[in-house]
């Protein structure tokens, strides 16, 4: 499948090499630098030169590159990168070129361990630091005892857990975590909402608990089927290896066995009934060419239980700009002129709560006066205990043969960060 494997810095150098089959060169990886790196053109991840596939992925300044020269699955190979890129974030932190350099023989232990002939083996991070180490080498007789462990771990039905775990204290983590990508015009007609979903779990259970973890009832994934208007439409969604996938077509329920600590359990997108948790109604009117006056109200769609933290609206002003006056009942806004913003920082909005911001915006005048091309208003937030796609969980259990007490805890957070955007609307008035 996978024939080559490369890791190359921002300036085409090879950082990382590893040849897997005999039908490529080491050579190869020029035919990348001047192809790829060189060539600022090209978008594509995946470019194919003759008989020869190069599939990469861009992380700060380096290039992932798998090569195959056979009719690989391309979700399979990009599948391995991205998990690629997760261990080695587990094992040193951040993923750049001082990284790799600094840990590129760990990375050759690695490469060498989850992929055998150019075909992905176990890539679970946990099992793989139980023999991929950084520590010190402990005595022979506890090697012995550890070996026998992996091997029992790296074969076994549930090779991304180890039987022997104990805790003091047995707790499981749930977190519902929304992102909200919202496009609005300036008549207020959305152009595009849709929500990323995730569902993080961090597993603190000892021995080889068995978890149940209950959905919406009225859950629609088969676009195909038919949903009333209160059911969670998902387009689609992707489950971690643990997951008994037949349990869950036919009951919605998740059944797995969880890996020890924090993992993602569940990834999901939505595009249908996108409950949006913020509305802003902007208002720009342009006074002939000398000013710019703003109306920029923000209203809440939850109850007066819940509350937006962190929330950070940018509003565009033109780039003649002098200065802006700046009223706000609440938070404080500040015009930024290297960015061409205000920027009105709202520490906290609760539900059912409106406030508007009022602004006046002077303009220098200039000779070749060019249109001003109205930017979309920016807003970030952050809402606990609520989610844009409506899923929520309706049971966690935990199941062990030891009969233990565990206590579990479930967390929604939804969230926008640089993707919630409302275009302003348009008013133009003489002076």
């Amino acid at each position: 499948m996978i024939s080559a494997f490369f890791i190359f810095n921002q300036k085409g150098e090879v950082l990382i090499s590893r040849l897997y089959r005999t039908d490529l060169k080491r050579s190869i990886a020029d035919v990348f630098r001047i192809q790829v790196v060189s060539n600022s053109d090209v978008r594509s991840p995946i470019i194919t030169l003759g008989s020869t596939s190069f599939f990469h992925v861009r992380i700060n300044n380096l290039y992932i590159v798998a090569v195959t020269k056979c009719n690989a699955n391309a979700a399979l190979v990009f599948e391995f990168c991205y998990r690629f890129i997760s261990i080695a974030k587990s094992y040193f932190g951040k993923v750049d070129e001082e990284a790799v350099k600094n840990n590129f023989v760990l990375i050759y232990e690695l490469i060498d361990e989850i992929i055998d002939f150019g075909y992905p083996q176990n890539s679970e991070t946990d099992t793989l630091k139980t023999y991929i180490t950084t520590e010190s080498i402990v005595s022979a007789n506890i090697a012995a005892e550890e070996s026998s462990k992996i091997t029992t771990q790296a074969t076994g039905s549930t090779n991304w857990r180890r039987g022997d775990v104990k805790y003091k204290k047995n707790e499981a983590f749930v977190d519902v975590v929304e992102t909200v990508n919202l496009s609005m015009s300036a008549k207020g007609t959305v152009l595009r909402a849709d929500v990323d979903g995730h569902i993080l779990m961090r597993a603190y259970l000892s021995g080889t608990p068995e978890c149940k973890f209950g959905l919406n009832d009225k859950l629609v994934i088969d676009k195909n089927e038919r949903g009333g208007g209160d059911a969670v439409e998902l387009d689609d969604c992707r489950f971690h290896q643990c997951v008994r996938l037949d349990e869950f077509d036919s009951t919605r329920t998740i059944s797995f066995v969880p890996p020890d600590g924090e993992f993602e359990l569940m990834r999901y997108r939505s595009t249908s009934n996108v409950k949006l948790p913020l509305r802003v109604i902007p208002t720009v009117n342009e006074i002939g060419t000398s000013a710019v006056s703003y109306a920029i109200t923000v209203k809440t769609n939850f109850n007066n239980k819940l509350s937006a933290t962190n929330v950070v609206v940018r509003i565009p002003t033109p780039l003649n700009t002098t200065n802006v006056d700046c009223k706000v009942p609440i938070g404080k806004a500040k015009y930024v002129p290297a960015e061409n913003v205000v920027v009105w920082k709202i520490p906290r909005i609760q539900g059912g709560q409106e406030v508007t911001f009022q602004g006046h915006a002077s303009l220098t005048s200039t000779t070749n006066r060019q249109v001003w091309a109205r930017p979309p208003i920016d807003v970030d937030f952050q809402v606990l205990m609520f989610t844009s796609s409506g899923l929520i969980v309706r049971f966690l259990k935990v199941f062990e043969k030891s009969n233990y007490h565990s206590v579990k805890w479930v967390r929604y957070l939804t969230k926008a960060s640089g993707s919630y955007q409302i275009r302003p609307y348009e008013n133009r008035r003489s002076t």
